[in-house]
């Protein structure tokens, strides 16, 4: 639809997008300055914790510093509500006050049949409440009491009672001068198969009004009152009004609702989320007896980073959750993912909160699981790793998990976790098989030279990772262009850990005195990382500072860290497939792997032997390799 020219400069300037904009985010007051219309907060649309979002309230734009987000109050409405461009219109329109033009003919004509089936359902709505109060109502009121939905409960959501009868709802609409026709279009009534009948489509029913995101009815869900009724729930069919893919169940409500400090919850169905709400968890919201759709997935996205996907513990629960994940993959961007909360089998919110307390339902809420824990464990569970195949075939279907995310940098960090978790897996196995009294004396003796040996290459690592940090803080501007190796890198000084992380959001190639930045936070890891003998003799970091040395410092110091992981993983493999692969093969690998860390560290470390299929020489030659004197020769 077009407008008239200056409709939409009328309703800018009547607009404040600071009060548009004030609802969804809470202003940093050390930087806002209202009397200049000078607006600062964290941004709405991308996780941060520094307030990189401005808005201009003279000039009526917002514009994210952190992630280039930019546009008007209608494109702020538009993005936050997932309206169209006319709804943000509408809406804003509304608030001011103004009056929407007139419409060409043909939207003038789709108009008033939307508005005509708004008032059709609303009468509807009200034929249903006021059944549920009468005597036929009877048997649902005391279900409903049963269910521990009380009258205010009741009144919130609108419930209403269709009772047992053919035509009742038909011949209600007939009286207030509504067409068979407007009710099917509706869907309130359908036809008969051969087309000669009409009836209610809900019938002794529970019913439960589904509102758009104004507020407005636009289909009803209904719950069977006779447990004979094959279909337990059924919603409205599609109208012109209602997209059940792109409606979620009190969205509204649970959107007003929300607030920095509470989570957004995504239950099963109707009931689950009016029980949450009564027991005081008012952002819950539910799809509409369907999996969640990537459009439902987005919606929630844009009011909060991470829902809560409240699934039951039985198969059925989990297979849902799988659905939503294997959906989210693709489509996942930094700072949006979900979290899932597992019920006890057998149980829904309700039961939880009767028997259990609202403290209990908080709980399962607090501990919801990051999706990459519910990933790990389904393809963990698919099969048993009692064999080289079977192993390479779980490696096979992680990788094929993380080449499904798009994003490279997200691909990147789930490929880490799971190469961390893999780690984990074998070493407690490791541990598991050492501990028993095993007669495999060689597996014990290798497992602990490899500790040895790890315990050796510390001090290296800790160096490393030393000067790393030393030159990204002189060199902040190569901060990107090392996104990718700071990623991956795993610290092993925990005190360092989050000192990254806070260079990697700040430096960008545009941040001066970075140092300065950091020093109120991390003053001590600062002094502690530039005093470091290794730092002050490093070419990178004398008083010439030469960004191309740095550069390439940068880069073989990262390639150090990368071989000696490889080099370790290998000795952990070579303890894990011992009894099980020929001396011959072992060497192999671990001669290759020894040979990248020393082409890496240009060090003097001699050739392998070979030592055939002994497995007495095996363990020998690891000795030999765990006491060489490499490893921290250029620590003394």
């Amino acid at each position: 639809m077009s407008l008239p020219d200056g409709f939409l400069d009328e309703l800018r300037v009547r607009t404040s997008i600071a009060q548009v904009v004030g609802r969804k985010v809470t202003w940093d007051q050390k930087k806002t300055n209202v009397n200049k219309g000078d607006y600062w907060a964290p941004c709405p649309f991308h996780q941060e914790k520094t307030a990189s979002f401005h808005v201009d309230d003279k000039k009526g734009f917002y514009y994210c510093f952190g992630c280039q987000a930019k546009g008007d109050a209608i494109g702020f409405v538009k993005e936050t509500e997932n309206v169209s461009f006319m709804e943000a219109v509408e809406i804003l329109a509304q608030e001011c006050g103004m009056q929407i033009p007139a419409r060409d003919l043909k939207s003038k004509e789709l108009s008033k049949k939307q508005e005509t089936l708004y008032d059709i359902i609303g009468e509807a709505s009200k034929f249903y409440r006021t059944n549920l109060h009468t005597e036929t109502g009877t048997h649902a009121r005391d279900y409903l009491i049963k269910r521990n939905l009380t009258k205010d409960l009741q009144n919130h959501f609108e419930i209403g009672f269709a009772p047992n009868v053919r035509n009742q709802l038909e011949k209600y609409l007939l009286t207030k001068n509504i067409s068979v026709q407007k009710m099917i279009d509706a869907g309130l009534v359908a036809k008969s198969d051969d087309g000669s009948e009409t009836y209610d489509r809900f019938r002794n029913r529970i019913i439960f009004p589904i509102k758009d995101y104004r507020g407005r009815t636009i289909a009803f869900g209904g719950r069977a009152l006779d447990s004979k009724t094959p279909a337990k729930y059924i919603n409205s069919p599609e109208t012109m009004l209602f997209d059940k893919g792109k409606t979620l169940y009190n969205f509204r409500s649970a959107r007003n609702n929300l607030k920095r400090n509470t989570s957004l919850i995504v239950a099963e169905g109707y009931m689950d989320v009016i029980a949450l709400h009564g027991g005081g968890f008012d952002t819950a919201v539910a799809p509409l007896g369907t999996a969640i759709t990537e459009h439902q997935l987005k919606l929630l996205w844009r009011l909060t980073n991470e829902p809560i996907i409240a699934l039951d513990g039985d198969n059925a629960g989990i297979n849902a959750a799988m659905r939503a994940i294997d959906l989210a993959l693709p489509i996942l961007t930094i700072g949006k993912s979900l979290r899932f909360a597992i019920l006890p089998n057998g149980q829904d919110p309700d039961d939880i909160i009767q028997s259990d307390g609202k403290e209990r339902m908080q709980e399962i809420i607090n501990n919801a699981a990051p999706m990459i824990d519910l990933l790990w464990q389904r393809e963990l569970n698919s099969q048993k790793l009692d064999s080289p195949d079977r192993w390479a075939a779980f490696d096979a279907s992680l990788k094929r998990l993380t080449n499904r995310i798009v994003e490279p940098s997200l691909r990147n960090h789930y490929f880490a976790a799971f190469k961390s978790k893999r780690a984990q897996l074998l070493n407690a196995g490791i541990v598991k098989t050492t501990g028993a009294k095993s007669k495999n004396k060689t597996y014990a003796t290798l497992r602990t030279k490899a500790s040895a040996l790890a315990a050796q290459s510390s001090n290296t690592q800790l160096i490393r990772e030393t000067v790393i940090l030393a030159i990204l803080l002189s060199y902040p501007a190569l901060i990107e262009e090392f996104t990718y190796q700071i990623q991956k890198i795993e610290l092993q000084n925990v005190k360092y850990k989050k000192l990254l992380e806070t260079i990697s959001s700040l430096g960008d190639g545009r941040t001066d005195n970075i140092i300065g930045k950091l020093n109120e936070t991390f003053q001590q890891e600062i002094s502690e990382i530039l005093t470091n003998p290794h730092v002050k003799i490093s070419p990178a970091l004398q008083k010439t500072q030469n960004k191309n040395i740095a550069t390439k410092i940068l880069n073989e110091e990262f390639k150090k860290l990368e071989t000696a992981d490889g080099m370790q993983k290998e000795i952990r493999d070579a303890i894990d497939d011992v009894n099980s692969t020929s001396s011959e093969s072992l060497t192999w690998r671990l001669g290759q792997a020894t040979k990248a860390w020393s082409n890496a560290e240009k060090s003097t470390l001699d050739e392998i032997k070979e030592v055939g299929e002994d497995k007495k020489a095996m363990t020998d030659f690891l000795q030999n390799l765990i006491d060489n004197e490499v490893w921290i020769k250029k620590n003394k």
